[in-house]
């Protein structure tokens, strides 16, 4: 029996903001204040996804890193068998109904794999020759949970890996991939992620289910039509986590995704994003940059000059 946990909706957040150092205040996104002109500095894309509004809650100066600073990042085992489950799922719901079963799910890996070390040679390095047998295994069994969560064979998806985009101001456009859009009898939108980790503790659940009021917000705002279920797919231990959002819901994700943009903004106009540690340092890759933990940070980027 696949074990699903449903989010109880918290209204309550929804007038809080994002400061410049990543904490939570009361302000509202009115009166935002617009990116600096003339500067000099490299400007902001005016572009948010799920991924990078979660940076930047998680700490502002990882949001800089990535989206404004843009360091590489080299991928990790974790991230790759992600991106390996997910293609393998792609794939076989590109194929008929019919045969979309354990074995052939699993037949699919090698090739998926040797797809992915093609387009990124990172990932070939990731995984030797001695590990790969052992590796696929891991991600055998992350299918074969898949399947006790549900049946392939009685799902047909409306849309896979699909980008969603709603231009919600005239500077800021949210983007995001949404793993899988199904449609029930009734014509209702239902938006799947699949996750490879395990599902979070109860205490954690809104901040999982943000990525989904997101998308739920984007799909709403551009096709006038609100999913009626949210569902996280966590993999490794075969539990579901779903959301039935209202319109108040998404009204206030709105509002929370505005209050984030014009911190983010603030934070450009003073070339100023704070590091915010946390236990979460342990798995981050600047940490040689950041003055946290006895890093050099490096000059905020500047537009090459004429």
């Amino acid at each position: 029996m696949v074990a699903q946990r449903t989010v109880r909706s918290v209204n309550g957040n929804a007038e809080q903001s994002a400061t410049q150092d990543g904490s939570v205040s009361s302000a509202t996104a009115a009166g935002a204040t617009t990116t600096s002109a003339g500067t000099g500095l490299v400007p902001l894309t005016g572009r948010l996804s799920p991924t990078r509004a979660s940076d930047f809650t998680t700490c502002p100066l990882l949001y800089r890193f990535r989206s404004i600073d843009r360091l590489p990042e080299p991928p990790t085992r974790a991230m790759a068998k992600g991106t390996l489950v997910h293609l393998v799922l792609e794939r076989l719901f590109e194929s008929e109904q019919g045969i979309r079963t354990v074995p052939f799910a699993h037949s699919l890996i090698s090739d998926a794999w040797d797809s992915l070390c093609t387009q990124n040679s990172d990932y070939a390095h990731l995984i030797d020759d001695a590990d790969r047998g052992p590796w696929f295994a891991e991600v055998e069994q992350l299918l074969t949970k898949y399947f006790g969560m549900e049946d392939p064979q009685s799902v047909e998806p409306h849309r896979r890996e699909s980008p969603v985009e709603f231009q919600v101001t005239d500077e800021l456009l949210l983007r995001g991939l949404v793993d899988r859009i199904d449609v029930d009898d009734d014509g209702n939108y239902i938006v799947v992620d699949y996750k490879t980790g395990k599902a979070p503790r109860p205490n954690y659940e809104q901040k999982a289910m943000f990525q989904m009021r997101f998308y739920a917000l984007v799909i709403w705002r551009s096709t006038g039509r609100i999913p009626r279920e949210l569902r996280l797919m966590y993999l490794a231990d075969g539990q579901v986590l779903t959301d039935s959002p209202s319109e108040d819901d998404l009204i206030a994700t709105q509002r929370k995704l505005l209050a984030l943009w014009d911190a983010i903004k603030k934070s450009h106009n003073v070339a100023e994003f704070k590091p915010r540690p946390s236990a979460l340092c342990n798995w981050c890759n600047f940490t040689t940059l950041c003055p946290a933990k006895g890093g050099v940070l490096p000059p905020f980027p500047h537009e090459p000059s004429a």
